[in-house]
């Protein structure tokens, strides 16, 4: 039986993945100026710069992805806890930063002249219809919205993923073969420089086979591992990427721990392409987080404090909804 800890951190780990772009966002959104105030309109949860969020905005994503988890885990989710926050209240705070990231975006594509076309537009109006239209009288009353507010959230969303791609579209995507190569390694870790040593005699001088070596001596489980450049200490990576097919390292110390490799393979094309891949998406991670901070440090947020410290989830049989975000993704998913 999966425990109420266990059940946390499974879900916790799925916060924010109905919002696919969204989460390409995580690590943004820490320095923006908080102002509590009491200011504010009776409805509106919080204002960012000239960009305000309405109690229903919030009650749409927070009911999605609350109804998304039931369907999984069944609605005892929300009594799991770390033993700080409840899996309730991290996914109020959740959408909270998502919703504030959402307006940024789009005071940001503001500023950048960013705007959707006639077809996005069409788009988004397309999907806010469907949507609306898929909620019955009594969603539509607990989550008091109207189609014209979906379609505008919508609009939203598309420009938001929009002046992301704008920012991202000038990175370079050339990677050369040496800079994204994969090499594939037998491993033995110990903790003791002096077993070590004994271990790189069998290996070498004693002609031990390596892998039948590396299972009865090393305190790792896994034997055969795959790592490119700057993913394991430079100690490693630099003894590791020395090696000929077949070569066996001296004993490297990295981190407290002695290291033996043997290298299995030099250059894999398939994890190579891969790894062109991962380092183009961490370039136009770095590239957008630099001009997103830099943008959001300008603004100032005004939090309803109030009004937010009582939103709580709906807990109503007639209320379900939970295709939000996935009807999004049918209007803007792969569309040129």
């Amino acid at each position: 039986m999966i425990n109420k800890k266990t059940k946390f951190c499974k879900a916790a780990a799925l916060l924010g993945a109905a919002v696919m772009m969204i989460s390409a966002l995580a690590g943004c959104g820490k320095n923006t100026k908080v102002v509590l105030t009491a200011g504010l309109k009776k409805n509106e949860v919080f204002r960012i710069s000239s960009a305000s969020c309405m109690l229903p905005e919030v009650m749409v994503y927070l009911t999605n992805m609350q109804n998304q988890y039931e369907s999984v885990y069944g609605s005892q989710i929300w009594n799991a806890s770390d033993g700080q926050l409840s899996l309730e209240q991290e996914e109020r705070e959740q959408v909270l930063t998502q919703l504030a990231r959402i307006k940024v975006m789009n005071l940001l594509a503001q500023k950048k002249e960013v705007t959707l076309d006639d077809k996005e537009k069409e788009r988004a109006a397309a999907a806010g219809r469907e949507y609306f239209t898929s909620l019955n009288s009594a969603e539509v009353t607990a989550l008091n919205v109207t189609q014209d507010l979906i379609t505008k959230m919508y609009e939203e969303y598309a420009l938001a993923e929009k002046v992301y791609q704008t920012i991202v579209e000038n990175v370079n995507p050339e990677v050369s073969d040496d800079e994204a190569r994969t090499i594939t390694v037998d491993m033995i870790r110990v903790s003791d420089s002096a077993k070590a040593s004994q271990v790189l005699g069998k290996a070498k001088e004693e002609g031990v086979d390596f892998e039948t070596l590396a299972q009865a001596e090393s305190e790792d489980q896994t034997v055969t591992q795959s790592f490119g450049k700057g993913e394991v200490s430079e100690a490693l990576e630099k003894a590791a990427f020395n090696l000929g097919k077949d070569e066996i390292s001296d004993v490297v110390e990295s981190d407290g721990s002695y290291y033996i490799l043997k290298c299995i393979s030099t250059f894999d094309e398939a994890q190579t392409k891969a790894n062109k891949e991962k380092i183009v998406k961490q370039r136009q991670s770095e590239a957008f987080d630099t001009e997103y901070t830099a943008f959001e440090q300008t603004l100032v947020r005004q939090l309803n404090e109030e009004l937010w410290n009582s939103v709580t989830m709906i807990h109503q049989d007639d209320v379900k909804t939970s295709s939000f975000f996935e009807v999004y993704q049918m209007y803007f998913q792969h569309q040129e």
